[in-house]
């Protein structure tokens, strides 16, 4: 992962292409990049994010933030009352509760 003006980029490798091939991982807009060095990666990664902010200004658009870090979940009942009794339980609120079971399972996934 590589992180630029708060855009996240993932990077995979094409063997069949034989290239390194990223996109932006925490907006709805599509941004690619590709390149065939660690080196090359990282400055096309760059560039693309660069590209977008530039293209949404000559447009007058406003450019798609990275997340806010604000989204509602709905799940069972019987689950939302678990997840509170466990907050209360551990001493931190059901937003901290949440979120931390959130990172546990990010870290699962990614190290």
């Amino acid at each position: 992962m590589m992180k630029y003006k708060g855009y996240i980029g993932k990077v995979e490798y094409d063997d069949e292409a034989h290239l390194l091939v990223g996109n932006v991982i925490n907006t709805r807009t599509v941004i690619t990049f590709q390149g065939t060095t660690v080196e090359e990666i990282e400055r096309e990664f760059k560039a693309s994010v660069d590209d977008y902010l530039e293209w949404c200004a000559e447009d007058g658009v406003e450019p798609e933030k990275p997340y806010s870090g604000k989204f509602n979940v709905r799940v069972q009942p019987e689950l939302h009352q678990r997840a509170a009794a466990g907050a209360r339980a551990t001493g931190v609120s059901l937003n901290r509760f949440v979120e931390k079971s959130i990172e546990d399972e990010l870290e699962q996934v990614f190290g």
